[in-house]
């Protein structure tokens, strides 16, 4: 299986469609949303095209190859318009990994629930990284496709069971790889 994973697309049309394109391009199974799909939120400028209905459109398109993750700027409203399930934070084996998807706000690179081996795949802060931490579990945040902060790039991920890759969704370009696996759980 190929899983290519975004967060905070914050009702961007122009860029949900430049990551649907990469999705389809990197010929993967499926589409994980780490949340903050629609709203752009409070503390954040409008990103371009900012065009929930459009997003919504094309996401429910891809229904059935999505697993999405609620996010702090998701609502009870965006579920309802959308025709994928919304989950919380939760667990689930993903290419052979012990892979725990979530937003951000409560779990994240300071309280990773996890051991040794294991994946933490979040959002929230709209800064693309891949680390592994001294325990041996690997943190990935895609940032944000749509409102990078810190100079991060509009990027995403992709995990296959040999890898975990950072890539430019503008360019397909790789940013960061990770080999997998990188050790044993204990």
């Amino acid at each position: 299986m190929k899983y290519v994973i975004a967060s905070d697309i914050h009702g961007s049309s122009f860029y949900g469609n430049q990551l649907i394109d990469r999705y389809w391009a990197e010929e993967a199974d499926r589409l994980i949303l780490l949340g903050d799909l629609y709203y752009h939120g409070p503390r954040n400028p409008l990103p371009v095209e900012y065009d929930p209905q459009k997003l919504i459109e094309r996401l429910n398109q891809l229904k059935d190859r999505i697993i999405a993750i609620q996010g702090n700027c998701d609502s009870e409203i965006d579920k309802t318009v959308s025709e994928f399930e919304f989950h919380d934070t939760h667990t689930r084996n993903l290419c052979g990994y012990n892979v725990t998807l979530t937003h951000g706000h409560s779990y994240n690179i300071t309280t990773p629930p996890l051991l040794r081996g294991d994946i933490l795949l979040y959002g929230h802060y709209h800064i693309a990284s891949i680390k592994v931490l001294g325990n041996g579990v690997v943190v990935a945040n895609p940032g944000s496709i749509s409102l990078p902060k810190n100079n991060s790039p509009h990027a995403y991920l992709v995990l296959t069971s040999n890898e975990l890759v950072l890539k430019s969704l503008l360019s397909g370009d790789v940013i960061d790889m990770l080999s997998l696996p990188i050790g044993s759980r204990n």
